[in-house]
């Protein structure tokens, strides 16, 4: 509850007449703006004055400027500048327990709750004008894509060597780590397990090249390298993943297995031939970041304790549901980790085995010699188990089997 009305506490603090607030309640009812635009629209006050009175409304500090150079590259890097664009908001200083942050309009709540996800951290909100915010960010996200820029800079002006065939790619392999394509590869990389992308999009249009990051479910734009350098792009990560290079007319799967900082990324790949190129997917898993306890998943009260007792049935089956990059293979393993004890046998059928459980037989699907979810849960079903986790229903078949082991003693999640 608020202590005070805005327009009580703009009589009290400014200059603001009764009549006046009067006008701007009519104006504000007919537009259907806020009082603080009304009021603005009808030059009544400034909007300074607005926002310190919100400030004062909401027990929220007031920030009459933002220095961008006193806001720190790590800080900013979490968060995509389609999401601060979108919110009108920007990080100011990360501590040790709490994120300062500058909004637009502070009670966006859900804003809020989605930095304070992202950031894992308590989030301290300050109010400020929308061009301070706007002009944060452009200063900001441009000395961060500086990397980028560069990169794209020496692409363009080594347009002409881009037009080569795949033999000509085939030279990227042994190519120094400074040559364009390796470095921009990398920087994509490197940039979306900083910013926890659960997917990359490389996508080829007519006059265009795009790259879009999958984050927290949503897809952001992030850079368009120019159209020249879309083969060479294309033939390294291909190459990364161990395709075919040769091949552009038919959609390929690969993996790629790196090293960042210390983290072990294990990256699906999967290409696409469309009217104007080959289409890339790529699916980031940070083996080191797997969650093995629902509370941190996200589950929580009364859904938590469900959930487990749900989880601690010896027959039956549950069935988790989401959009890309929601959590679903996490909240699995979570859920299996809670109930793996040495007197219950668990065994998984997965495409691929994301993540190695101990003391969990995990099976991997291989279609190439007919060993699909289907096959392999019917040979596990054999097996004696208590637990039997499916990566995926994917047909008639397998959801048959499933339902058909969970109703003779099974618990199939």
């Amino acid at each position: 509850m608020l202590d005070k009305s805005l327009g009580n506490i703009l009589l009290e603090h400014t200059s603001l007449t009764e009549a006046q607030l009067e006008e701007g309640l009519l104006v504000q009812r007919e537009k259907g703006l806020k009082l603080g635009e009304a009021l603005i629209q009808l030059r009544f006050l400034r909007q300074e004055d607005i926002l310190k009175a919100v400030s004062i409304q909401l027990g929220i500090p007031y920030l009459k400027e933002i220095n961008p150079d006193s806001i720190l590259n790590e800080v900013i890097e979490p968060l995509s500048i389609n999401f601060a664009k979108k919110n009108e908001v920007i990080p100011l200083v990360k501590h040790e327990d709490r994120v300062e942050v500058a909004l637009a309009d502070p009670v966006n709540l859900e804003a809020l709750d989605d930095l304070r996800l992202l950031y894992q951290l308590p989030i301290e909100p300050k109010i400020t004008s929308l061009s301070q915010i706007t002009d944060a960010i452009n200063i900001v996200y441009n000395r961060q894509t500086d990397t980028h820029s560069s990169v794209i800079s020496d692409l363009h002006e080594e347009s002409e060597s881009m037009e080569q065939d795949w033999e000509e790619a085939q030279d990227l392999l042994e190519s120094d780590d400074e040559a364009p394509i390796i470095r921009l590869v990398n920087s994509l990389l490197f940039r979306a397990v900083k910013q926890k992308a659960s997917d990359i999009h490389i996508e080829p249009f007519e006059k265009d090249l795009v790259v879009r990051f999958r984050i927290d479910g949503v897809l952001y734009d992030i850079m368009h390298p120019p159209k020249k350098a879309q083969n060479s792009i294309i033939s390294r990560i291909k190459i990364m993943a161990d395709l075919n290079i040769a091949e552009k007319r038919l959609p390929q799967d690969g993996r790629i297995r790196i090293k960042l900082a210390g983290k072990d990324i294990d990256i699906r790949v999967s290409t696409l031939p469309t009217s104007f190129g080959e289409s890339v997917v790529m699916r980031l898993l940070d083996k080191s970041k797997v969650v093995l306890d629902l509370a941190e998943v996200g589950v929580t009260g009364t859904y938590l304790e469900k959930m487990h007792e749900l989880i601690h049935h010896k027959h039956g089956i549950i069935l988790v549901t989401g959009p890309t990059g929601s959590g679903k293979t996490t909240t699995l393993y979570a859920m299996l980790s809670q109930i793996n004890n040495t007197d219950v046998k668990i065994i998984t059928v997965e495409d691929p085995v994301e993540y190695q459980l101990p003391g969990i037989n995990q099976t991997q699907v291989n279609p190439k010699i007919n060993l699909t979810f289907a096959a392999g849960l019917r040979s596990i079903l054999r097996q004696d188990p208590d637990v039997v986790m499916i990566g995926e229903i994917r047909d008639k078949e397998t959801a048959e089997i499933a339902i058909q082991a969970s109703l003779t003693g099974h618990l199939v999640i």
